[in-house]
């Protein structure tokens, strides 16, 4: 059971699987707007709703507003990818989704998960050997996001991009080293952009089994010439998801 902290990604489980959420713990009054919504539906469910006052006299410390919701399952990676290159007229290039190769700082997953969910990434496959688990700080981080992008968690990241291939999925890795800037990309197919650890990037076996690589390009004279992960992701992710022809 994991503890969340973030108003807004208690909100979006309420909404989205109510019947995960099994008890908020909040202060007799105030808390926020947003942790007033989240009590307002929580009455209007009847969840069980405790105070702090409650955790403080049965032992537990007192650190803010929390919800006790079940971690949300995974699908398998064959359903992630179900439908790439349809005839979906709403998503003529056939959709985009993400892949994270070993990342392990959970800030940076619940931030690419926020993301993904701004910009209306299909799904995330992600490894689970050497990796940041789904705990509660990838879900208050994602503010949401989680509740609404569909995921994977592979033992064998490389077999999973292979699954993605086969339902004609391109693979598409990230890599300041690339030769080819995302903008120069085409966005006529379906692609599952890769990103890779915070300090290595890419391992040599993901990377090979890419179909194209592209970097993010500083701007001419800049004064920082790298980005993080996630600030990384969100260029990118922004670059692949604009419409075509813009």
């Amino acid at each position: 059971m994991l503890e969340l902290r973030n108003p807004h990604s208690v909100i979006a489980a309420l909404e989205r699987r109510p019947g995960d959420v099994a008890r908020l713990e909040l202060p007799p009054r105030g808390g926020g707007p947003a942790w007033q919504r989240a009590r307002e539906l929580a009455d209007s469910l009847a969840i069980p709703i405790g105070t702090l006052e409650d955790r403080s006299r049965s032992g537990g410390r007192e650190r803010g507003p929390i919800a006790r919701v079940a971690e949300r399952s995974p699908v398998r990676v064959d359903e992630l990818v179900a439908g790439a290159g349809s005839d979906d007229q709403s998503d003529p290039a056939g959709g985009l989704w993400l892949a994270l190769d070993s990342l392990q700082d959970p800030q940076n997953v619940g931030a690419i998960f926020r993301i993904a969910a701004f910009f209306g990434v299909r799904g995330i496959l992600m490894s689970r050997d050497r990796a940041a688990s789904m705990t509660g700080v990838v879900y208050d981080v994602a503010s949401g996001g989680v509740e609404t992008v569909p995921f994977a968690v592979e033992t064998n990241l490389h077999r999973a991009l292979g699954t993605a291939r086969d339902a004609g999925v391109w693979l598409l890795g990230s890599s300041e080293r690339a030769d080819r800037d995302v903008y120069d990309l085409p966005r006529d197919r379906p692609w599952m952009l890769v990103v890779g650890n915070e300090e290595r990037g890419l391992r040599p076996r993901t990377l090979e089994a890419c179909d194209e690589t592209v970097r993010v390009t500083p701007a001419e004279g800049a004064g920082v010439t790298s980005l993080n992960v996630a600030s990384a992701t969100a260029v990118l992710v922004s670059a692949l998801a604009r419409p075509s022809g813009a």
